[in-house]
């Protein structure tokens, strides 16, 4: 069989892409680990430890949050083998599990006002600037409280 014979064409009447709601956003970023603990918010603005090259907990590369840095191993080392799957570590909180969870795995940040994105601001053509049917330059002095 040739790659033409399994090509198969898909036929779309259309496609509809619309902005996720905050609610949505908190929904995708939280999870229940195994444990019953709720977790997903990302609350301190840190990475790295500079002295363990390890991620901060709480902060925007959290274990607890994302996965385990390194595959089968908790945060701070107290299970460190794939026999351990699945168990949540009393100690660290953090999940034992492969570290490619973090490739997929989301958190969020909870804001104190409301913000706009710069591609619907900024983009070409302004799409915030055409839904309110305002000059771009007005939007601006708004959105950065310059009025």
């Amino acid at each position: 069989m040739t790659n033409s014979n399994l090509r198969t064409e898909n036929h779309f009447d259309y496609v509809k892409i619309t902005l996720a709601s905050p609610e949505r956003v908190m929904q995708w970023g939280q999870r229940t680990l195994p444990n019953g603990q709720v977790v997903g918010e990302v609350t301190k603005p840190e990475t790295i430890n500079y002295r363990t090259l390890k991620p901060e907990m709480d902060g925007l590369f959290c274990e607890k949050i994302f996965g385990p840095s390194k595959d089968w191993e908790c945060h701070c080392g107290k299970y460190k083998r794939v026999r351990h799957r699945g168990i949540v570590c009393e100690r660290c909180g953090v999940e034992v599990t492969e570290s490619r969870v973090r490739r997929h795995r989301m958190g969020f940040i909870k804001l104190a006002a409301p913000v706009s994105h710069v591609w619907y601001l900024k983009g070409i053509p302004s799409y915030v600037a055409i839904l309110l049917d305002m000059p771009l330059r007005d939007v601006e002095q708004i959105v950065y409280f310059n009025c």
